[in-house]
């Protein structure tokens, strides 16, 4: 049986934490393992973790990619689904997840996009079109493959094995998905579901700081990857490996 961990990273978040822990206790699938991580948290974070079953990890360094980490690292399902404190699950989210990456072995890594919540009508489908819309888009040219979201997404236990002494998760001023997708194998497959969707709040769009430090973050992420890893360059990559992959030498029969 295919064994399911939930990462969560959680800064200060404990009110959002605890919604996000009732939509997994009503999973359909239930999850075989919670892994909460408590970034240095100063609120009720490890509390209402541990009272709803979770297992808490302390991370002390700050940044979302630390912490992150730290949750994958600490994991030990076959499969490791993401969300974010904030996050909201519909009931059937892991069993979404279990269900199509058993009968899709080929796939690597399963996201999807998200709902806002908190927020005006127009805020959301703002949100949802030009933000998170948006971001499948535009990296997904960048990268010539779908890009991984990180309040909605689930890998193999191996992905995290391959990836993890390569990605810069000391960091905490760059996106952690984006940073995850940029360094992932090429031989990764990952598929996006447009109907795989969770609830995430509107934080981002409180206020124009805290959304200029996440388009400055994006910027920087990509930056620390050029020119290495330019849209040319992955293209060119891309179509020799699949080259490679279709032109080969059939053995003559004894």
């Amino acid at each position: 049986m295919t064994t399911i961990s939930v990462v969560i990273p959680s800064y200060n978040d404990a009110v959002f934490l605890n919604t996000c822990l009732v939509a997994l206790a009503g999973q359909l699938r239930p999850a075989d393992e919670i892994v909460v991580v408590d970034n240095a948290s100063t609120d009720a974070t490890a509390v209402v973790a541990r009272a709803a079953g979770a297992r808490v990890v302390y991370e002390p360094a700050r940044g979302i990619w630390p912490a992150a980490s730290a949750g994958y690292d600490a994991a030990t399902g076959d499969v490791i689904a993401r969300l974010d404190a904030d996050s909201i699950p519909p009931a059937d989210w892991l069993l979404r997840i279990e269900g199509r990456l058993d009968t899709s072995p080929d796939v690597d890594i399963l996201t999807g996009p998200g709902d806002f919540y908190g927020c005006s009508a127009l805020v959301s489908a703002l949100g949802r079109t030009v933000y998170i819309g948006g971001y499948f888009w535009a990296i997904g040219l960048w990268l010539t493959s779908p890009p991984v979201f990180g309040s909605n997404f689930a890998m193999r236990r191996q992905v995290w094995l391959d990836a993890r002494d390569v990605v810069h998760r000391d960091r905490n001023d760059v996106h952690d998905d984006l940073d995850f997708s940029i360094h992932l194998d090429p031989a990764v497959t990952v598929a996006y579901d447009r109907t795989l969707r969770v609830g995430i709040s509107a934080r981002p769009f409180d206020s124009w700081s805290g959304l200029k430090r996440r388009l400055t973050w994006a910027v920087r992420t990509l930056r620390l990857h050029w020119p290495e890893d330019s849209p040319v360059k992955r293209r060119v990559a891309r179509r020799r490996r699949l080259r490679d992959a279709t032109h080969y030498r059939v053995a003559p029969r004894a």
